[in-house]
């Protein structure tokens, strides 16, 4: 897709965190819908109002090139109806996701979902029409009018870049068209994933009997019982095996879509067509990887002191990963008000403004705190209703890691608000590149706070284990799993058919590359090679390399913050204002880190290093 204002939707998940018990909530800890329609019924009706006026949009194809004014007025009216657009969309996936089961919510996703592939079809003569003027003439256009330049300059000039793969009004239309078509695979996964798979009961050393959904999968397989480990592996990962071919046949219809999208573009691969909307370079993207194959030593170092402090004797297995290292006789206890008072004591070193910007949104109803029957698991932000606020999903379940989910989150929600404060609408669609910055610096400022706050030697080394194990799954393991995507598309670009069987022999593969199964480092089992059919994010079009890529980014960032001071800080909040103003490479360059080099990555091993170092002073 074009990086266009028509459909910029910003749906910003945050990583997979789940809680199982249900938690007796206040009103200060649900969202205010309210904010967005007083009820229902007032969404009805403006999505009848908006409906309508999309409907007219293509009332203005054949004005474009009269004067600037009308070129304005033009993108003016497709703006806006694309913010509202956005704030029905947006109400109707929080109330939805309050509650999985109500059908009704659900059918008005789809409605709004639909309202957004209608205003694509009816503005699909938009790109070919500017195209048309021609170069000269629309930047003509721009100099002379003051609006077109504040709002819509950087939406031309990508539109003009665009030129070689935009295609004429009427193919335009059948790929809008097509859009519901194309969403279908997520669909599929999301509903089977969410609310139909059969998850598996076990009954574990201890005589507890639990049933394996995805939120008390990641609960007991940290379990410190080696046994119960496998036994959870064992039992979750069988049951996805059951629906391999199923969710195989699911992911490759959105991989097919994906290649199909970029061949009708005139892209020559999939990567390239994903990239281009930031206007990205692809030695971005396969620098993140080599750089990472490079440093694959360092998680190797992080394994064996793994298998070291666990007293593992044999082989290390894929099940002890999530075990924790260090853990505490009594694990700490995190409610949501010592949350918000360790946040804000924890980003200190981002100044004044920031911290104003998380107490205004503390002081608001924006989130959805507790577990909940029914509710979505995971958090998320979502910012895509700018003439609001930010809206936050939790699980909060009152651990550390609910701790670390809630400074993530609300780093995405502090850069929405600032980058709202600075930028017309137009250019308020930040890239996801830029985003996980945001929100995993205010993680890593977390952990650098409680590390240096331990109460003793035992605290920390909790800390510091969790701080490593972090980088583990942010960075190596979504590395990994960026790199599977990329060769998951290239076998179909390049004539070769895919199956779930094929993808998880792929997958295992990565998997014994990354975790030194030829160094001795640990050992593969091919019943968890399943997991590839688990993980969302494979259906968001080169999404998850973003994570890694910010992760690096936030490394670098925060250190410089924390060893310069105000000139860095100042630096990286002129990111976070810039919002979608510029490309985020760009932005990234303008920040002092250009992520096309090794840089940040490095940064980032050092980080890893430094970390397991004291770990080994203080541990060893």
């Amino acid at each position: 897709m074009l990086r266009v204002l028509l459909l910029s939707l910003f749906l910003t998940w945050g990583l997979l965190q789940a809680a199982e018990a249900m938690t007796s909530s206040t009103h200060q800890d649900n969202w205010d819908l309210s904010d967005l329609y007083p009820t229902q019924a007032a969404w009805q009706a403006e999505y009848e109002r908006v409906t309508a006026a999309a409907e007219q949009l293509g009332s203005y194809k054949g004005t474009l090139n009269r004067s600037a004014t009308s070129l304005y007025t033009a993108l003016d009216a497709i703006s806006r109806v694309t913010r509202e657009y956005h704030r029905l969309e947006v109400y109707a996936n929080l109330l939805a996701d309050e509650d999985l089961r109500a059908a009704v919510n659900q059918e008005h996703v789809q409605m709004a979902s639909a309202l957004g592939t209608r205003i694509n079809e009816q503005t699909a003569w938009l790109a070919p029409e500017i195209l048309a003027m021609g170069c000269d003439k629309v930047r003509g256009f721009v100099s002379e009018n003051l609006l077109l330049r504040e709002h819509f300059d950087l939406f031309l000039e990508d539109t003009l870049r665009a030129g070689s793969h935009t295609l004429g009004p009427e193919a335009e239309a059948v790929l809008a068209a097509a859009g519901n078509v194309l969403q279908q695979p997520v669909a599929l996964h999301s509903q089977l994933s969410n609310a139909e798979m059969p998850f598996p009961t076990v009954t574990l050393s201890t005589g507890e009997q639990v049933q394996l959904s995805a939120g008390s999968y990641e609960k007991y397989r940290q379990l410190s019982n080696r046994d119960d480990r496998k036994l959870v592996f064992d039992a979750f990962w069988g049951s996805w095996k059951q629906f391999e071919a199923t969710l195989g046949s699911s992911l490759t219809a959105q991989l097919m879509g994906n290649v199909f999208t970029a061949h009708a573009r005139k892209f020559d691969g999939a990567l390239s067509a994903a990239l281009f909307p930031d206007n990205m370079p692809a030695t971005v993207y396969r620098t993140l990887v080599s750089e990472t194959n490079a440093a694959l030593p360092t998680l190797h170092r992080y394994l064996r002191l793994r298998k070291q402090v666990l007293g593992i004797k044999d082989d290390l297995q894929y099940f002890d990963n999530y075990a924790s290292l260090f853990p505490l006789t009594q694990e700490p206890v995190f409610s949501l008000e010592d949350s918000r008072r360790i946040t804000l004591a924890a980003l200190q070193p981002l100044g004044d403004d920031y911290l104003c910007s998380l107490r205004k949104g503390f002081d608001g109803q924006w989130m959805s705190v507790y577990p909940a029957a029914g509710k979505r698991s995971g958090a998320y932000m979502n910012g895509s209703a700018y003439d609001v606020h930010p809206y936050l999903l939790l699980n909060h379940n009152d651990d550390y890691q609910a701790l670390s989910t809630f400074a993530h989150e609300w780093g995405h929600a502090a850069h929405t608000l600032l980058t709202n404060q600075s930028q017309p609408f137009e250019k308020s669609n930040y890239s996801t590149f830029i985003a996980e910055s945001a929100s995993i610096g205010n993680e890593m400022l977390l952990s650098d706070y409680l590390i240096s706050h331990a109460a003793d030697r035992q605290e920390k080394l909790y800390y510091l284990g969790a701080a490593v194990e972090k980088i583990r799954q942010t960075y190596f393991r979504q590395v990994m799993l960026a790199e599977f995507e990329l060769a998951a598309h290239e076998e179909l670009e390049q004539g070769r058919p895919l199956s779930g069987q094929r993808l998880s022999d792929m997958y295992c593969s990565l998997l014994r590359k990354y975790y030194g199964e030829a160094e001795g480092v640990m050992k593969i089992n091919p019943a968890y090679c399943i997991e590839w059919a688990y993980i969302p994010h494979l259906y968001y079009n080169f999404y998850l390399y973003q994570y890694a890529t910010s992760m690096a980014g936030a490394a670098y960032l925060t250190d410089q913050i924390l060893t310069q001071g105000e000139p860095a800080r100042e630096r990286y909040l002129r990111l976070l204002r810039a919002g979608g103003s510029d490309y985020p490479y760009d932005l990234y360059r303008q920040a002092g880190l250009d992520m096309a080099t090794g840089v940040a990555y490095r940064a980032l091993m050092a980080r890893m290093n430094r970390l397991l170092d004291e770990i080994e002073a203080l541990a060893m």
